[in-house]
């Protein structure tokens, strides 16, 4: 143990103890040890995809769920103690995709907190520059990950179709055109369909192309495979990139005759985060335009609330700093 890091650690945290029923609480936090970070958040933001499901109760089963829980994966902060053996700094900025580190309260996904306390190979070093943009590090590298190389696959078609054209829709938009690709984006809502940088933004129903090679789905519709497949040129891929809720089904005969290949898109690895984290330091892709919406944590239930039931807002960001006396 880093005598540093001794010591009684709190935090106050966003809890969901049950579907649609969320406080702000004051957790004691896991002990650090000495390849650990302590970290003040500065920013969490609010994903409109699982952390959706984990509100409203329709998150399917896997290893860890339950409640309460502390929700959030998207959070950027900065490290106020480093164990000897963590490799991080004190006064670091970082990324933090979650943390387990509120005893018996699962971190599910753990990063809507005011402090927590992680391994430091698990966060990411960021450049001061990127503030609370840094929150959407995690879906650039999702989307990042759905197209770049994978073990000893070739490389994985751009999109041609991108079916949403909430953030996630956007960032996998704004990464193909830079790799040189046109994309077409499927959105119904009008004022969704706004903010497109490159790329053509269509409603469904005003697009008669049947010949998609590649279609890329990040809508989380459960019910959109016979639509999508329809469209596909023969040999067509169908990559599902969302995150859904109940199973999956399609009419066997479409599929068979334009032989359609489905691919899932995995959780995105460190090596996608260090990528993405590299193009937008350097200016290639912008985080520009993607936060709409900013609440103080004091009035997390609120931000819960907008961020699943407005439809303007792409991506809502909890702001920690007071919490912290910053």
């Amino acid at each position: 143990m880093n005598p540093t890091l001794a010591g009684s650690l709190d935090t106050l945290a966003v809890v969901l103890e049950a579907p649609e029923h969320l406080r702000l609480s004051r957790l004691v936090l896991s002990p650090p040890g000495d390849d650990d970070v302590v970290v003040d958040i500065d920013y969490s933001g609010i994903s409109t995809g699982t952390e959706k499901l984990l509100w409203t109760g329709r998150m399917p089963q896997f290893p860890g769920m339950g409640y309460p829980l502390v929700p959030g994966y998207e959070s950027v902060g900065r490290v106020t103690s480093a164990g000897r053996h963590s490799g991080r700094q004190v006064g670091e900025p970082v990324f933090v995709p979650g943390a387990r580190c509120f005893g018996d309260v699962r971190g599910l996904f753990g990063g809507a907190a005011a402090r927590v306390v992680a391994p430091g190979a698990r966060v990411i070093p960021l450049d001061e520059s990127i503030g609370e943009r840094g929150v959407l590090l995690a879906l650039a590298a999702t989307a990042y990950h759905a197209v770049a190389e994978g073990g000893t696959r070739e490389r994985i078609r751009l999109p041609d179709l991108i079916v949403g054209h909430g953030v996630l829709g956007r960032l996998l938009a704004r990464m193909t055109v830079l790799a040189g690709g046109q994309p077409t984006v499927w959105e119904r809502d009008a004022q969704r369909a706004q903010g497109a940088i490159g790329y053509t933004v269509l409603d469904p129903q005003a697009d008669a192309r049947r010949d998609y090679r590649s279609i890329y789905d990040v809508s989380g519709d459960c019910a959109v495979l016979d639509t999508l497949i329809a469209r596909m040129a023969p040999g067509g891929e169908l990559v599902l990139a969302g995150f859904y809720s109940e199973p999956l089904s399609f009419h066997f005969a479409p599929a068979f005759m334009r032989e359609a290949q489905i691919r899932v898109a995995a959780e995105w690895k460190r090596a996608d985060m260090l990528a993405v984290k590299q193009l937008v330091e350097a200016g290639t892709l912008s985080l520009d335009g993607l936060i709409t919406h900013r609440e103080t944590a004091s009035a997390a239930e609120r931000a819960y609330r907008t961020a699943f039931s407005d439809v303007s807002c792409l991506k809502m960001v909890l702001d920690w700093r007071s919490a912290n006396g910053h």
